[in-house]
């Protein structure tokens, strides 16, 4: 499984011949300029919430490449009412994809449109592939719910927001990584803008000290698990 962080809370996955993007945002964030989204590949687009700074890229990216927009059913039908391919979910189900499981788990955040109409209810993503598992927490404040995900998946990795104001900060993700027992974090939703600005240094430490190893990613690194 190789993940690539392209800015804000946008990942790619391939995995099992499959390429996933989650949460696109690119075009809109000035420190992802680098990033040309026409050359992006995407069998799929997984979206944890509706907001602007998670679905931007959408439409453009699913277009191109015929992409399959997996969210919960209100966001899903929305993009499938522009003629996209889609497949709804909501909290708690799980299905079958060609690249392995996808699960759609508890959030707790907000979700609308950029226009103000409702975009369901927030979540994230436990995704089991066929050597890896990952959870995608989407943004999200430190919830008990996190305690549900080990007891029915190992994980390999957990991607968590941590840059605050909107979102848990780097302290709720330390216990948050107790919460899922994954002390590999990949680190996002940070220094996109004024509100979620962070200490790098500060916060690598504090995981160091806590026995867990957090990365952040250079926009377009990637890592293998």
């Amino acid at each position: 499984m190789k993940i690539t962080f392209y800015g804000h809370a946008s990942i790619g996955i391939e995995v099992s011949g499959k390429h996933i993007l989650v949460d696109p945002f690119i075009t809109g964030n000035p420190k992802a300029a680098h990033v040309d989204i026409d050359t992006l590949k995407a069998d799929y687009i997984l979206l944890t919430h509706a907001h602007q700074d998670h679905i931007l890229d959408v439409e453009a990216i699913a277009k191109r490449t015929n992409a399959v927009i997996v969210s919960n059913y209100e966001i899903a039908t929305h993009f499938g009412s522009k003629g996209l391919q889609f497949h709804p979910m909501n909290h708690g189900g799980s299905w079958d994809f060609d690249f392995g499981n996808v699960k759609y788990v508890n959030a707790i955040h907000t979700s609308s449109f950029p226009d103000g109409s409702y975009g369901g209810q927030p979540g994230g993503f436990v995704i089991e592939g066929e050597h890896k598992n990952i959870y995608i927490a989407g943004d999200t404040a430190l919830t008990m719910d996190m305690k549900l995900i080990p007891m029915r998946t190992k994980l390999d990795l957990a991607i968590l927001p941590i840059g605050n104001n909107f979102t848990m900060d780097v302290d709720d993700a330390i216990i948050a990584s107790d919460f899922v027992d994954c002390d590999k974090v990949l680190g996002y939703h940070f220094d996109t803008f004024g509100y979620i600005v962070i200490n790098h240094d500060e916060a690598k430490k504090k995981f160091f000290d806590a026995g867990k190893d957090l990365m952040l990613l250079e926009i377009g690194e990637s890592i293998d698990l």
